[in-house]
């Protein structure tokens, strides 16, 4: 998305298992202390066009979080609230699987425009997807699904570019979206080259001119337009309020 011009801000919402620092090569990165309107807020680290926040930035990254719900909670709303994250045309909340205490307090903390769900197709993860799906269409929670993405769909090795092969099932994702109503955004392919990059900290989506990268650019774009589309056509996401 910040490849398309926009201003992006990602916070990683994994408490216990943060990976962003890592998938952005920015393991050794510190955020310091801004003064704003009289108040101490954390900066975000900015690496490709993104502000990005972690608790991975706060935290040795060998060490385990062990932290109850409540600690974590508390953790997640000041990454949130004590950080100047400035104008930004898209806040993107990257959060753990399953539905959580996590979940639970960013729906608490913020009007959510919408969810994107990702899954692989088989059918083990498609059950979880359809909790995600059915956590947000919840009458108290209301948060519109925007779409979703099936990561891992073929397996297309390196000098055969032409063959696909199903490792986990064909289409899983595909026919939920179509059973659910719900828009299908992207298929990502299983690529070695997205686990290095991934590794290295470089990600997929800063080359335009491989496969992978048009692949994700097209991801972009499509939630562009489902984003632009859902605040066309429905009011404002309020705050969940409910009893925890």
């Amino acid at each position: 998305m910040a490849r398309l011009g926009y201003k992006v801000g990602l916070l990683d919402t994994d408490i216990f298992g943060p990976s962003m620092p890592k998938m952005f090569n920015v393991e050794d990165a510190r955020p310091y202390a801004v003064e704003k309107d009289g108040r101490q807020l954390i900066a975000p680290i900015e690496q490709y066009g993104v502000k990005l926040l972690s608790i991975g930035f706060f935290v040795n990254k060998d060490t385990a979080t062990l932290w109850r719900g409540g600690m974590a909670t508390s953790a997640l709303k000041q990454l949130i609230a004590d950080s100047d994250w400035d104008e930004l045309d898209y806040f993107i909340l990257d959060t753990p699987p399953g539905t959580s205490d996590i979940h639970l307090t960013l729906l608490q903390t913020l009007a959510i425009t919408g969810a994107v769900i990702v899954s692989t197709p088989q059918q083990v993860a498609l059950a979880d997807a359809r909790k995600g799906i059915d956590m947000y269409r919840n009458e108290k929670v209301n948060v519109p699904i925007l779409g979703l993405v099936e990561n891992m769909a073929w397996f297309t090795p390196a000098e055969l570019p032409e063959n696909r092969y199903y490792i986990f099932g064909k289409e899983g994702t595909k026919r939920l979206a179509e059973e659910m109503g719900i828009p299908l955004l992207a298929q990502i392919p299983l690529v070695q080259s997205i686990c290095e990059n991934g590794d290295k900290g470089t990600p997929a989506a800063l080359d335009e001119n491989t496969a992978t990268g048009q692949a994700f650019l097209a991801l972009a774009q499509a939630v562009v337009t489902v984003v632009n589309r859902r605040n066309q056509e429905q009011p404002p996401t309020e705050i969940v309020h409910t009893k925890e």
